[in-house]
């Protein structure tokens, strides 16, 4: 089987897609494979940006779907840093000790417009920005982002581990600097009580 075929197959069917009993592949694809749909994240919300954080992982936008349910509460126990809100100049060595306890390869994301670039915050107990701290490898833009936004986010960064992208165009203290663009809220979910 050609190396695009096993993509293919085991995107749409998972391991069980593959026809042969042995797999046959690179092994770097395999464990992209695995990396990008077993990311855990350790969450850092500072701000207003973390409650749209939480609802990306409530039942309705079912983070569950990535493997990325729990959030950690050690980061020794991620790979994904999700700062969502400003940064003070207080807070920036808590992060960063976060940040170095996290396990190899790790990943940030940064949420929103206070952690991306300090905001309407233009002064000196705000962090202009957190990739002046840690290195950022995908920013969401918004105020707050949307969780449609953080997981737009997620899937991206997602296939840039997949296909292994993301660790080619790294450089030692520099993250992969990707922007996504804002998507907007689709409301609120209807709720039916069941009368009629």
């Amino acid at each position: 089987m050609s190396e695009p075929g096993l993509l293919s197959s085991i995107k749409e069917d998972g391991l069980g897609g593959l026809t042969h009993n042995v797999i046959t592949g690179k092994l770097e694809v395999l464990i992209n494979w695995a990396r990008s749909r077993s990311s855990w994240p350790a969450n850092f919300g500072l701000a207003c940006c973390a409650i749209e954080m939480m609802a990306t992982g409530g039942a309705h936008y079912d983070l569950a779907r990535f493997g990325m349910e729990v959030f950690r509460a050690s980061p020794r126990q991620a790979d994904i840093m999700i700062v969502a809100g400003r940064v003070s100049q207080k807070m920036a060595p808590v992060l960063r000790q976060v940040y170095d306890q996290m396990m190899e390869p790790k990943w940030v994301i940064s949420m929103g417009v206070c952690a991306s670039s300090g905001g309407m915050f233009n002064n000196y107990a705000i962090v202009q920005g957190v990739d002046q701290i840690v290195p950022v490898d995908v920013y969401a833009p918004g105020c707050p982002p949307t969780p449609e936004t953080l997981l737009h986010a997620i899937e991206t960064l997602h296939g840039l581990i997949e296909t292994g992208e993301i660790l080619k165009r790294r450089s030692p203290g520099e993250g992969a600097n990707v922007h996504v663009t804002e998507i907007p809220s689709q409301g609120p979910v209807p709720v039916s009580l069941g009368r009629a």
